[in-house]
């Protein structure tokens, strides 16, 4: 059968076009994701033949091939693993069935500048190859089946594919390298990147080479000498002692999972021992990816049992706000069978997620304490991850509380960010809540109406600018006894310091202003009511206890969803210059008072952070006062 071309599809031959001409920073990783692809399909394989034994066809001496051939300027990669079928081969190399592409694509064409690695990060690692080769062929053969597929591309628009010849089941890529990459061709070099990326890759990495013989005083001769060395170590970096491994090989193994370039933020070695037993290496990495909250991105720990690979991404092992978290899982208590489906039940695995989950949080604690700017950098890529947490994690509840950080009223500059424990601790005599304050960013908490009773007592106040913030607070009613407090919704609990008598009276004369303004406004407010919170501005609204904020409602909206209808109480503060205006022109001329009364309404409604329903009217309303009309 002659070879068939197909083109590839459209936003591959995007990807295709920045690896191939413009992406050329650290271009030795193509071998470790060509190496990588090549150990996750032998795992594969000897996972699935756990349960067929076919599948194996007897060939059970797993490892992959390195053959380099400089006169022909050639680096063929091969292995034994599961191989591909003619139809997968298509699928997986002639297109990115994964989204994310468009992302992908954005941060391709600055990594250049930037000087980051983003190859494998989106599943793209076997077009690394492309970066120092200008054509690939690929042979290879699935299991149980008699014909090989090849497939052949220069990295341009189109792969042709053709039935080809192999022996065994498996797959085998031939680099044909670029002029300038003869290097990729040396014994050296290639054993050292072996070395370098992927010594604890748990199959043999063997590094074939024919070289003449030499004589007894070490001269060369016309006879040939085939030479197969192991190059990887083999060892399992996490069952060796952590004194035993360097920063650097962790740092590397973290890179081998992850595909990431940088090292990771945090390594944490975990052994457990007695009546559950297994070994855990987990990372923290220094950055989110880019394709982070893309839900289709893989996430999870890989899980071996007695060193045998038995998923890629376990997300059993931890709750979904610690899937940033990439490792290793080893355990010596699991069925070596284990299914998938087994998976989803097995109570060992439980407790190896409850150790695990409970490992984290004393490694993240420790790094609030004593290595505080370490997890200022954890809080900025991750926090909003522990966050949402509290929506689910009930039993961890405090655990996650104890690691949350918020900006304050208190801090004496703008990125000072502080505990919960270390606001309770703060609070003065007198104080039973932990207030907090939901907006955009902190100059509106700061400048609202809503802090000047706060402000005035000496309240600290947290500022919350987050949009997760406000299903953190909905879970979380109170913390070390002390409930959080909105300061924008419900009453204070603070008592009214005014005296009874005084209060009683001022209640009566703003009787008519107050009956006068629930006339005039109407639905767009469940009540009125004089504000004890209120020092030096005329009126703001304050939402019901337990009411959805005005930050939550605009972000719905923006979401293209409904929100829950917001019952406002207006609050006016009786000992203010515009309300006294107002109940004066309120006898005098009920429609200018009825104009002003609109204005400041409008006001409030800005300063509350909510959307005024006509800018038109409130503009021309301050146009008038302005003229003095």
């Amino acid at each position: 059968m002659s070879a068939e071309k197909m083109e590839f599809k459209a936003e591959l031959k995007q990807v295709m076009e920045i690896i191939v001409h413009s992406l050329y920073s650290h271009k030795e990783i193509f071998l470790r994701e060509l190496i990588s692809n090549a150990a996750d399909a032998i795992g594969k394989i000897r996972f699935d033949a756990l349960t067929d034994a076919e599948l194996a066809e007897g060939d059970t001496d797993f490892q992959i091939k390195i053959i380099p051939d400089a006169a022909a300027k050639t680096l063929t990669i091969s292995d034994n693993g599961c191989g591909m079928s003619r139809e997968t081969l298509i699928n997986d190399l002639g297109t990115i069935a994964r989204s994310g592409t468009k992302a992908f694509l954005e941060k391709m064409k600055q990594a250049k500048s930037e000087n980051v690695d983003l190859i494998g990060q989106f599943g793209v690692g076997f077009y690394s190859a492309f970066m120092v080769a200008d054509k690939v062929e690929v042979v290879t053969r699935a299991p149980r089946q008699t014909a090989a597929t090849k497939w052949t591309s220069a990295g341009e628009d189109s792969f042709t594919v053709e039935a080809a010849e192999r022996d065994k089941r498996g797959t085998t890529i031939v680099l044909h390298l670029r002029d300038d990459e003869s290097e990729f061709a040396e014994t050296w070099r290639l054993r050292s990147l072996v070395q370098k990326f992927s010594d604890f890759i748990e199959y043999p990495v063997v590094l074939v080479t024919d070289e003449k013989k030499r004589d007894k005083d070490g001269k060369e001769t016309d006879e040939i000498e085939h030479k197969e060395d192991i190059v990887n170590s083999r060892q399992a970096i996490w069952l060796r002692a952590k004194s035993e491994v360097k920063d650097e090989e962790y740092a590397e193994f973290y890179k081998h999972i992850s595909h990431d370039f940088d090292a990771p933020l945090k390594t944490i070695p975990y052994a457990a021992e007695g009546a559950q037993e297994f070994k855990a290496l987990m990372f923290v990495p220094a950055r989110r990816p880019s394709d982070f909250f893309m839900r289709e991105q893989r996430r999870g720990l890989q899980l071996y049992v007695n060193r045998v690979f038995i998923a890629e991404e376990c997300d059993k092992l931890l709750p979904p706000y610690f899937s940033f978290v990439r490792g290793v899982v080893d355990s010596s208590d699991l069925p070596l069978n284990v299914s998938r489906e087994m998976l989803q039940e097995d109570r060992q695995l439980h407790k190896i997620r409850k150790a695990l989950v409970s490992r984290l949080f004393a490694t993240f604690k420790e790094m609030l304490e004593k290595e505080h700017a370490t997890y200022l950098k954890f809080w900025e890529q991750f926090g909003v991850m522990l966050k949402s947490g509290l929506m689910g994690d009930f039993e961890n509840r405090e655990s996650i509380l104890d690691l949350l950080l918020y900006p304050s009223t208190r801090a004496s500059e703008e990125n000072k960010l502080v505990t919960l424990a270390q606001y309770v601790e703060a609070m003065p005599a007198g104080q039973e809540e932990i207030y907090y304050m939901i907006a955009e960013n902190r100059p509106m908490v700061e400048n609202s109406p809503y802090m000047e009773y706060f402000r005035e007592r000496g309240y600290e106040v947290l500022i919350m600018t987050d949009p997760v913030d406000e299903t953190v607070v909905a879970a979380t009613p109170e913390y070390q006894g002390k409930k959080l407090k909105a300061i924008d919704r419900g009453e204070l609990a603070a008592k009214d310091e005014t005296p009874a008598a005084e209060k009683e009276q001022r209640e009566k004369d703003h009787q008519d202003l107050l009956a006068f303004i629930k006339e005039t406004l109407g639905d767009e407010i469940a009540e009125t009511r004089l504000s004890a919170r209120l020092k030096s501005s005329p009126l703001c609204l304050i939402g019901e206890e337990g009411q959805i904020g005005a930050q939550m409602e605009r972000l719905l909206r923006e979401l293209g969803q409904a929100a829950p209808e917001r019952k406002l109480v207006l609050e006016i503060n009786p000992d203010h210059a515009a309300i006294a205006a107002l109940r004066s022109k309120l006898s005098a001329d009920k429609n200018a008072a009825t104009e002003d009364l609109r204005l400041l309404f409008d006001g409030a409604v800005i300063a509350s952070g909510g959307k005024i329903k006509d800018p038109a009217a409130f503009l021309q309303r301050a146009a008038k006062l302005v003229a003095g009309a």
